[in-house]
C-alpha cells in the first residue's frame, strides 16, 4: 500500500458522500487488515501513541492527577477534569465511579509522585483499557501537554491483525483526514516488519456510513 495522498483524498471523499444524512459529528475511522504477522510474537504487540497534526471537533478528553501547582496549572490549561489526592483517595472501592471515569476520559496524565497511589486505586480499571496514566514530574509544563493529548490517538493491535482508530470527524476538511490517515500509516510503515507491505486491506468509514476501501 503506497503513501499516496491523492489516492487516500479520494477514498476520504467517497467515505463522506456514504456517511448518510445523520445529526450528529460523525468520527471518521481508519481501519486495517495486517497479513504475514504471526500473532504471538513480540512484532505483533503494536501500541503506539500518535500525535495528529489536525485536532478534531472531538478531542480526546484529558483527566489530570495533580495536587498542589500542577493541579492549578492542570486548571488554568482547561484540563477536562482534575483529580487532587484526596479525591483519589475517596475514590478507592467506588467501583460504579471508577468505570464511569475509565469510560468517560480518554488520557490519563498523573503528577509522578502520585503513581502508586494511582496504580492501587485506578490501575485494575484503566490498565484493560490501555490507559494507564502518563507519570510527569510536579514541574511539568502541563499546558503543552493537554494541548498535545487532544490530538493523540493509541494505535495498537491486541489479539487480531486488526488495527482500527479514530482520524478526525467528517466536518474535518478532507486534507485535514488524509495528512491525519498518513500520520498514522508513517507510523505503521516503521513499526511493521515489512513496512507498508504489511496491510492487506485498508477502508476509511464514518460511524454510520459504508466501509471505503483504499485501493492503490
Amino acid at each position: 500500500m503506497p503513501l499516496d495522498k491523492k489516492t487516500i483524498l479520494n477514498s476520504v471523499k467517497e467515505a463522506k458522500e456514504k456517511a448518510g444524512e445523520k445529526k450528529f459529528n460523525q468520527t471518521i475511522e481508519l481501519i486495517l487488515n495486517i497479513k504475514e504477522i504471526d500473532m504471538k510474537s513480540p512484532e505483533s504487540k503494536i501500541k503506539e501513541t500518535i500525535e495528529l497534526p489536525h485536532l478534531s471537533k472531538k478531542p480526546n478528553k484529558i483527566c489530570v492527577i495533580a495536587s498542589g501547582e500542577l493541579a492549578l496549572k492542570a486548571r488554568k490549561a482547561k484540563a477536562d477534569k482534575i483529580i487532587q489526592k484526596d479525591d483519589l483517595q475517596g475514590l478507592g472501592g467506588k467501583k460504579k465511579a471508577l468505570r464511569e471515569l475509565g469510560n468517560t476520559y480518554d488520557v490519563f496524565i498523573a503528577e509522578a509522585p502520585l503513581m502508586p497511589l494511582v496504580g492501587r486505586i485506578l490501575g485494575p480499571i484503566l490498565g484493560p483499557r490501555g490507559k494507564m496514566p502518563l507519570p510527569v514530574p510536579p514541574n511539568a509544563d502541563i499546558a503543552s501537554l493537554i494541548e498535545k493529548h487532544h490530538k493523540t490517538v493509541v494505535v495498537r493491535m491486541r489479539n487480531q491483525p486488526i488495527i482500527q482508530c479514530s482520524v478526525g470527524t467528517e466536518d474535518m476538511t478532507d486534507d485535514e483526514l488524509s495528512e491525519n490517515i498518513l500520520t498514522v500509516l508513517r507510523v505503521l510503515e516503521r513499526k511493521l516488519k515489512r513496512g507498508l507491505q504489511n496491510i492487506k486491506f485498508a477502508y476509511i468509514k464514518t460511524s454510520m456510513g459504508t466501509p471505503i476501501k483504499i485501493k492503490p
